[in-house]
C-alpha cells in the first residue's frame, strides 16, 4: 500500500482542483510513492499529533487544516509550523490536508454537521458557479450509442437528482481527408457526406481530462471533431454551505440546546432571538460568515457556523438566529468522513481516528 493509493481515494471524493484559490490541500510532506504503515485521522496537524503518529506507527497524517498556507522562507523551528514541519521530516512522516476541497462537495463536511443535527431536505446553500463544461460531439450513428455510454461511464450527464442526460440530433457531416489520412469511412481525397449523430451533454470541469480520453477510446473516427463550452450554471452539488430542514420545528431555545449538545459545544455565540420556531436551518463548517447574505434570502430561521466578528451579529436584522458554534466545534466531525472514505476502499488497513483534542480554544 503506498501513499498515493489512499490519498487517489481522497481525491476521488473530492478533487482537489475543488479547493479555494488561497488554500493548500494535498500532500504537504513526504512522497507518494511512500509505502504507507497506518493513517492518523486528524482535524489538525501539531507536534503533538506527530508524537501521535510516531506512538501508532502511522507514517501518514490526514489532516483537515493545511500545516501550510503559505510558503516558508526559514525552517528553523522558530513557531509550531516549523517544528512540526521538521519533526515529520526527520521522521519520514507524510502530511496530507484536504480542506476547502472537502467543504465544496455535498456530501462532505457540511453533510457530516447536518448528520449530527438530524437535517433532511438536504442542498447546497451557496451552489458554484463555472464549475460545468458542456461537451458537444459528431459521431457517425452506427457509433452514437457506444459513445453515449462511455461518456456517461465518465461522469457525464448528471443534473441534480437525474443522470445520462444527453440531447442528441440527428444531421449531415461533410469531410475529406488528405493523402496521408485514414479515414473510418470514406477514402483519402474523397468527400464523404454522412448521417451523423449531435451529441450535447455536460459534465464536472474537473473531470475534463477523463472525459476527453473516453470519448477518444469510444469514437471511431481518426480526427474527432468536438467542442468545450464553459458554463456559468451553478452547479446543484458543488459549493458552500448547506440547507435542511428539522424533522420537527424547534421553540429557539430548545434548538440552542439541540445544536450545544449535537456539537458538544462548551457555548454558543447568537443573535437576538426572533420569536419564531427553527425548522429551516443553514450550516457552514469552520469560517462561514461570507454566507450570512445567503443564508438570509434562503428563508432560514436559523444559521450556524463560526469566527462571526462583532459587527457581523448585526447583519442577521432579526430575520434570523445567527449561532457561532466554534470553528473547531463546526469540523471536529470531518475526520470520520475521512475513516470512512479509506475504510469503504481498504477493509484491513490500519486507520486511526487522533485521541488529541487539537482545539485551541479554551472557555472559563
Amino acid at each position: 500500500m503506498q501513499i498515493k493509493d489512499i490519498t487517489n481515494e481522497l481525491e476521488a471524493f473530492a478533487p482537489l482542483s475543488l479547493q479555494e484559490d488561497y488554500d493548500n490541500c494535498g500532500l504537504i510532506v513526504g512522497q507518494k510513492q511512500w509505502e504507507c504503515t497506518g493513517a492518523l485521522l486528524t482535524l489538525d496537524c501539531t507536534e503533538a499529533i506527530i508524537d501521535e503518529a510516531l506512538a501508532t506507527n502511522c507514517n501518514l497524517i490526514i489532516a483537515h487544516h493545511p500545516i501550510l498556507f503559505s510558503g516558508l522562507k526559514k525552517l528553523n523551528g522558530s513557531n509550531y509550523i516549523e517544528r512540526t514541519i521538521i519533526k515529520a521530516i526527520q521522521n519520514n512522516i507524510a502530511i496530507y490536508a484536504a480542506h476547502t476541497n472537502f467543504d465544496n462537495v455535498k456530501n462532505g463536511v457540511n453533510l457530516k454537521i447536518a448528520q449530527k443535527l438530524g437535517l433532511q431536505n438536504l442542498s447546497i446553500l451557496a451552489p458554484k458557479a463555472n464549475a460545468i463544461k458542456k461537451l458537444v460531439t459528431f459521431v457517425p450513428e452506427t457509433h452514437h450509442q457506444k459513445v453515449l455510454d462511455a461518456l456517461f461511464e465518465e461522469g457525464c450527464g448528471n443534473i441534480g437528482n437525474y443522470n445520462n442526460c444527453s440531447f442528441n440530433a440527428k444531421g449531415t457531416g461533410t469531410f475529406m481527408g488528405n493523402e496521408t489520412s485514414n479515414p473510418f469511412i470514406g477514402k483519402p481525397n474523397q468527400l464523404s457526406v454522412e448521417v451523423e449523430v449531435r451529441i450535447e451533454t455536460i459534465f464536472e470541469a474537473f473531470n475534463e481530462s477523463k472525459i476527453i480520453s473516453a470519448l477518444k477510446l469510444a469514437h471511431p473516427y481518426e480526427e474527432i471533431a468536438y467542442d468545450i463550452y464553459s458554463l456559468s450554471n451553478s452547479h446543484q452539488n458543488i459549493g458552500s454551505g448547506m440547507l435542511g430542514e428539522l424533522v420537527e420545528e424547534m421553540a429557539e431555545d430548545d434548538f440552542l440546546s439541540h445544536v450545544k449538545q449535537s456539537l458538544n459545544a462548551k457555548c454558543l455565540k447568537y443573535t437576538q432571538k426572533t420569536g419564531k420556531n427553527i425548522k429551516k436551518v443553514a450550516i457552514c463548517g469552520g469560517s462561514g460568515q461570507f454566507l450570512i447574505k445567503n443564508a438570509l434570502n434562503s428563508g432560514a430561521d436559523a444559521f450556524i457556523t463560526s469566527d462571526f466578528k462583532y459587527h457581523q451579529f448585526f447583519d442577521a436584522e432579526n430575520k434570523l438566529l445567527l449561532i457561532d458554534a466554534g470553528h473547531y466545534e463546526t469540523e471536529q466531525f470531518t475526520p470520520e468522513i475521512f475513516y470512512d472514505i479509506i475504510r469503504n476502499k481498504f477493509v484491513t488497513f490500519a486507520i486511526r481516528l487522533s485521541k488529541i483534542n487539537t482545539n485551541p480554544v479554551n472557555y472559563f
